[in-house]
């Protein structure tokens, strides 16, 4: 087997049910489940304008050698309803695109949920009028080789998150978190009872009956010291 050139093309099935589960839970809530460590880096941040608040689908990952986009092609191909393409550009080289507004079309036409690059775009202005998520660094005009190596639905990182084939990708206004798949269950379990929670607080914050004392309670914990006073030189 050629490690480093190689294409997959099944990767773990997904029930839609649990997909769903997410459709309606911010990223930031769930995350929150998670010990707060599966959001991408903000530099790969949104460049679309999707039609949803919050859109989930199932990671289709390429491993793509820096500015070269072969296998983001290959991965356009063999992608389905429902997929987000996930690529890692390894080496991190910026000043070559990787994908511009006749993909973003192509993928458009194909009906993938989404699609998250560790690396720039081209075709702003194009894809910023698109109605499905496209996240990336930013923008050059510069364009991409078309050489490979590469690999399709092996195991990537991208944001500085470690991606499996097949795990659930949310995206939102704020970003892009990863919910390993063999995770997913348990984690819809607890974020569907904190988003409830998170609601309550949010209307508990809008009309003054939030409880704060947790904030002096912490300080106290961490032996802040309160002066009754105004500092003075």
């Amino acid at each position: 087997m050629s490690v480093g050139n190689r294409v997959y093309l099944k990767k773990p099935v997904v029930e839609q049910a649990l997909v769903n589960g997410f459709s309606s839970i911010p990223t930031a809530n769930i995350a929150d489940c998670m010990g707060r460590s599966c959001a991408l880096d903000p530099r790969v941040r949104l460049l679309s304008s999707p039609k949803q608040a919050i859109t989930v689908g199932v990671a289709l990952t390429v491993k793509s050698r820096s500015g070269d986009n072969l296998m983001i092609h290959k991965a356009l191909d063999i992608a389905e309803p429902g997929d987000v393409i996930v690529v890692s550009n390894e080496g991190g080289i910026l000043n070559r695109s990787l994908m511009g507004e006749i993909m973003f079309t192509y993928a458009g036409y194909k009906k993938i949920t989404g699609i998250v690059l560790d690396g720039p775009i081209r075709d702003i202005d194009a894809a910023s009028a698109i109605n499905y998520p496209i996240y990336g660094t930013g923008t050059t005009p510069g364009g991409p080789y078309k050489e490979g190596p590469g690999e399709i639905n092996v195991p990537i990182s991208c944001g500085g998150i470690s991606i499996n084939p097949g795990d659930i990708i949310v995206m939102d206004a704020d970003g892009v978190i990863v919910i390993p798949l063999a995770d997913a269950v348990d984690v819809l379990r607890s974020a569907s009872a904190f988003q409830e929670q998170d609601v309550a607080k949010v209307l508990a914050a809008a009309n003054g009956t939030a409880k704060r004392e947790w904030v002096d309670k912490k300080l106290a914990e961490k032996e802040i010291e309160i002066i009754n006073g105004c500092y003075k030189d």
